[in-house]
């Protein structure tokens, strides 16, 4: 695997292929090219296929080029910052990993399709796809035929929690019997309790969450212990909101001194005598390097139905499988037409068979189904494919090439009995939602970012499932969690272990001027990352940049007001500083230079898909 170029994108791609197998070489002479990378097959000295991460997915001049440019040009800004009222910059190169696992994803899709007869060289992806596909879910719901209705959110009631005795966790439970249940019993009030309910369960879906101040009061008048036993009592999940020291001393995190890679690919042992007959169908295009195979997923939320949807819009026919009166998220508001928009941003254009797995019968359809099928997906709870005689031995069985993947929450990481694996107790479990606030106040982001990111895992895992079965004839069961999904954001800061003073004169630290910041008219975000960058801010604003950061923050905001975003950007590009005017509505994301390229519009607006295949 020949690399050149260096971006935060093209070092998780070069990563996860390495544990794949491949093994990274710098191509000489290309310290200064786009971030590119090349596959050479054993033995072969002509790359098999090629892969190119750019930062924009569109041709036109001036578009983002780093992390802060694309998070404020493509809602992500906005969306992580909705429960304080304005746009914030993730504290991530969230964008930039994602944009990192789709690159493998083309590649390994561009491979499974040559093992097939197709003819892919060359994929390219961007970074302003991989951000817009994480917020797809939200511009679906603000494009719809219903307007979406955002509450004013209030931060200090949580969630997190914080206790007596000073812990922060985070709350987790899906139905409304122990959620009443575990508040009743620290004494809420009925009415705020029932109040409370709502808002809880719609974070997940519009990243606010307006509690009742009384739910914060309550437990912090108790110790963290206490409130244990009570949600163990009551059926309701806890997580403490734990360091990146904590996250470390897991068992298993680390291979050889490297955190481990996001999922786990068993082959099966042997190809045992079964019926399966799945076999890649027609050979694909090279727009669709999956077309012609087929996957079963039986999913809800998010994380799955993701990991579907992405190899759907890589070609693959993708079956649902859900309750016979439908999945009731289809119902969920805001709709788009006859379906819920959200629904739709996930699932447009999968088939679905309608299956009750609680009936003999419906089990029996489900495993007819599988017989011709290329992989199953799955994130059900710890068991519960066993219980319905769906899991890996008996599937396998009954289709020895098949792929089987289960998207769950956490793995094996914490037992056979875990708390709900959601994506806000994986924050907190992680040492994001710490990594995010800060001592004072840890603060997991209410924009599903690890859904998503789990969702990209999971469709990653698979594919390099499906080019196993390709070169082997054997299918292959791949795991993939929420938890395993974070370490995707952590490389460095997992494997540079704890900082220590250094000896010597330091640097002083690089004033954050990132912003967002007010202006005239809108919100400006700033790329000055370094003290060069800083100080041609500062020439061009007319400020001195010697002054205390803390004064200069508020110099900085003093001169933006002055004038539109639009005229501030003009001027700081000639001066080489990087201002991007912030989107601080999705809804304005179609009227964008920069992510029309990456939209259409159907019955909402949907994201395309994030690669460029060509022969």
């Amino acid at each position: 695997m020949l690399y050149a170029g260096r971006s935060r994108a093209l070092d998780v791609a070069l990563r996860h292929l390495s544990c794949l197998g491949a093994r990274a070489q710098a191509r000489p002479g290309g310290g200064d090219a786009p971030a590119t990378l090349e596959v050479v097959l054993p033995g072969g000295s002509v790359p098999e296929v090629g892969c190119r991460v750019d930062w924009s997915c569109g041709a036109a001049p001036g578009g983002p080029d780093d992390e802060t440019s694309v998070q404020a040009a493509t809602g992500v800004m906005a969306v992580h910052g909705r429960r304080v009222g304005g746009p914030v910059r993730l504290p991530l190169d969230y964008a930039s990993a994602c944009a990192g696992v789709l690159a493998v994803q083309g590649v390994l899709a561009a491979l499974v399709a040559r093992e097939r007869g197709g003819q892919v060289r060359r994929v390219g992806t961007s970074v302003v796809h991989a951000a817009l596909l994480a917020v797809s879910q939200y511009l679906a719901a603000a494009t719809g035929d219903e307007e979406e209705v955002l509450p004013p959110d209030d931060p200090a009631a949580g969630p997190p929690f914080r206790s007596r005795d000073g812990v922060w966790f985070e709350a987790e439970t899906l139905d409304a019997g122990p959620w009443r249940a575990f508040w009743s019993a620290l004494g809420v009030p009925p009415a705020d309790v029932s109040r409370g309910w709502r808002p809880f369960m719609l974070r997940f879906s519009k990243a606010v969450s307006p509690l009742p101040r009384s739910l914060a009061a309550a437990v912090a008048a108790r110790d963290f212990a206490d409130l244990a036993a009570t949600a163990e009592a009551t059926g309701v999940s806890l997580c403490r909101i734990r360091t990146l020291a904590e996250r470390r001393l897991d068992p298993g995190l680390f291979t050889d001194g490297a955190v481990a890679g996001p999922w786990r690919i068993t082959p099966y042992a042997v190809s045992p005598a079964g019926t399966g007959t799945a076999a890649g169908g027609r050979p694909p295009s090279v727009e669709r390097p999956l077309e012609g195979l087929t996957v079963v997923e039986a999913g809800r939320r998010v994380q799955a139905p993701l990991a579907a949807h992405v190899l759907h819009l890589l070609g693959a026919e993708v079956i649902r499988v859900e309750p016979p009166d439908g999945d009731p998220l289809r119902g969920m508001p805001p709709m788009a037409g006859d379906c819920s928009a959200r629904f739709l941003a996930l699932n447009k254009g999968k088939g679905v068979l309608h299956a009750d797995l609680k009936a003999v019968e419906g089990r029996a359809a489900v495993v007819d189904l599988l017989r011709g099928a290329d992989a199953f997906l799955h994130n059900w709870a710890p068991g519960k494919a066993a219980v319905f005689g769906l899991d890996s031995d008996a599937l396998s069985a009954v289709n020895p090439r098949l792929v089987f993947a289960h998207a769950s929450g956490w793995g094996d990481a914490l037992g056979p009995r875990p708390p709900l694996g959601t994506d806000f107790m994986a924050q907190a479990h992680s040492g994001l939602a710490h990594t995010m606030g800060g001592e004072a106040a840890p603060r997991p982001s209410l924009m599903t970012l690890i859904d998503v990111l789990g969702g990209l895992v999971a469709a990653e895992g698979m594919l390099a499932g499906l080019l196993l079965r390709e070169r082997t004839g054997r299918g292959a069961r791949v795991d993939s969690s929420l938890l395993s999904a974070t370490t995707v954001l952590q490389y460095a800061a997992l494997e540079g272990g704890p900082r220590h003073g250094r000896s010597g004169c330091a640097k002083p630290a690089v004033p954050d001027l990132t912003g967002p910041w007010r202006t005239a008219d809108g919100r400006l975000a700033v790329s000055a990352a370094s003290h060069t960058a800083v100080g041609r801010l500062c020439r061009a604003l007319g400020l001195d940049p010697g002054l205390p950061a803390d004064a200069l923050g508020a110099a900085v905001a003093a001169r933006l007001l002055e004038r539109s975003a639009r005229s501030w950007a003009g001027t700081l590009a000639a001066a080489g500083v990087t201002a991007t005017e912030v989107v601080t509505d999705v809804r304005d994301l179609e009227r964008s230079a920069v992510a029309r390229p990456a939209l259409t519009r159907a019955e909402c607006v949907f994201v395309t898909a994030p690669w460029r295949f060509e022969a």
